[in-house]
C-alpha cells in the first residue's frame, strides 16, 4: 500500500479507549456478531463499481484497518506493534461507527484513502509548518488528492447499484433476537432510546 491508493478493508483492530461503542451501554444487548465486520454486499459493489471505472487511482481488495484514538499520530513502536498485530492501515475513524451501525442494522462498508507512510514506514524528515509535518513527500500530494476524489463518485455509483435491492446479509438482521424476544420493538430509532426499550 501507498500513499494516494483507496483501500476496502476487510477486517478491524479496535485500539481506541475513550469512545462510546454501543447504543446499550448497561442495557444487557448488543452482543452482536462482529463478522463480516463490513457488508460483504456493499463491499463487492463498491469493486464493481471501480472495475468498471477508470481503475485510477489503485485500488487494494482487503486489509486490515487499525484505529487508534488520535488525535495525535502514532509512535513508530506503535506502528511496529500494529504491523504485528496484522494491521494494514491505520487511521482513527471506523470505530466506533462499523459497531454503531451493526447495532442499527445498517449496512457499512468503508473506502479509505491512504494519505501518508506510518510513523517508521519510511524515513521522513520533520518538515515544519505542513501536513503531518512531512510525512507525505510533496510528491504524493497529488496521488493523495486523486484518491481522494475518486470517493465521491465510488459511493455515488455504489449507491446507485444498490438502490432497491433486497438486502440478504448479515447486517439486516443482526439484531433479529433481541427482536424476536421482545427486547426491542421493530423501528430502530426506538433502540437508542431507554424509553423505547422494554424491559424483561
Amino acid at each position: 500500500m501507498r500513499p494516494g491508493d483507496l483501500a476496502l478493508p476487510d477486517d478491524l483492530l479496535d485500539f481506541t479507549r475513550n469512545r462510546p461503542s454501543t447504543f446499550f451501554e448497561g442495557g444487557g444487548i448488543g452482543f452482536v456478531r462482529q463478522f463480516p465486520v463490513f457488508c460483504g454486499t456493499v463491499r463487492k459493489v463498491l469493486l464493481e463499481v471501480w472495475k468498471r471505472g477508470t481503475k485510477d487511482p489503485r485500488l487494494i481488495d482487503g486489509g486490515i484497518y487499525a484505529c487508534t484514538e488520535g488525535p495525535r499520530l502514532e509512535t513508530p513502536a506503535e506502528v511496529r506493534f500494529l504491523a504485528r498485530a496484522g494491521a494494514d492501515m491505520v487511521g482513527m475513524t471506523l470505530c466506533p461507527e462499523a459497531f454503531l451501525a451493526r447495532e442499527l442494522e445498517i449496512c457499512y462498508a468503508p473506502v479509505a484513502y491512504l494519505t501518508n507512510y506510518a510513523e517508521g514506514v519510511r524515513t521522513m524528515p520533520y518538515r515544519r509548518g505542513v501536513l503531518f509535518e512531512g510525512m507525505l513527500n510533496r510528491s504524493g500530494e497529488g496521488r493523495v488528492e486523486s484518491a481522494k476524489d475518486a470517493i465521491l463518485p465510488l459511493a455515488l455509483g455504489a449507491a446507485r447499484a444498490l438502490a432497491g435491492r433486497k438486502r440478504n446479509c448479515p447486517c439486516a438482521v443482526s439484531m433479529e433476537r433481541y427482536r424476536r424476544s421482545g427486547v426491542i420493538g421493530p423501528d430502530f430509532r426506538t433502540w437508542v432510546s431507554p424509553r423505547g426499550r422494554r424491559s424483561k
